[in-house]
């Protein structure tokens, strides 16, 4: 096994990710919340991002906006077991934004696993170990067996969102260095 598998690096201009699915938007208003967002892939002075923007608004209960990446092209579920973690190279505008993980367990809409993410204006590498994630609505330990998707989200202040992604992938500690 390497020590790492490369996720996304948005390298492909149809959207279609290194484990062969494409990105989803999803936001509060699915539940009657009113944020907003947009996002896309774009070129910047990093090379190719994933950029998500957007309306972080509380009203109506609710408070999110979120990029979701399906881990398994047939909609099962990916075995993450090997690796200790996420990589992730991030930059945007400061506040409060997570990394969530679902799984086979978290079939309702609002359960999940979340760490947060440091987002600031300059690009950062961060590694998010497995264990830094925090069950939601659900009382299972994480199973990184049986991942169905990840997230990056923006949640719980109101709050203009902008944030950057130039490369995730899933990885054991140190941080590899980059040719």
């Amino acid at each position: 096994m390497t020590d790492t598998l490369l996720l996304d690096d948005f390298q492909h201009e149809d959207g279609l990710s290194n484990v062969g699915t494409h990105w989803e938007g999803l936001t509060d208003r699915v539940m009657g919340g009113r944020s907003e967002m947009q996002f896309s892939r774009r070129d910047s002075d990093a090379g190719p991002v994933l950029v998500m923007r957007g309306q972080v608004r509380l009203e109506n209960r609710g408070g999110f906006i979120q990029a979701r990446l399906p881990l398994d092209p047939g909609g099962g579920s990916f075995d993450a077991s090997a690796w200790e973690g996420l990589y992730i190279t991030v930059r945007g505008t400061p506040g409060p934004y997570y990394l969530h993980l679902r799984t086979r367990q978290t079939w309702q809409p609002w359960q999940h696993y979340r760490a947060p993410i440091e987002v600031q204006p300059t690009w950062q590498e961060q590694f998010v170990p497995f264990t830094a994630f925090e069950g939601r609505a659900t009382w299972r330990r994480l199973d990184v067996s049986a991942l169905k998707s990840l997230g990056i989200v923006a949640y719980g202040e109101a709050f203009e969102a902008e944030i950057e992604v130039s490369r995730l992938e899933l990885g054991n500690r140190p941080i590899p260095v980059r040719e």
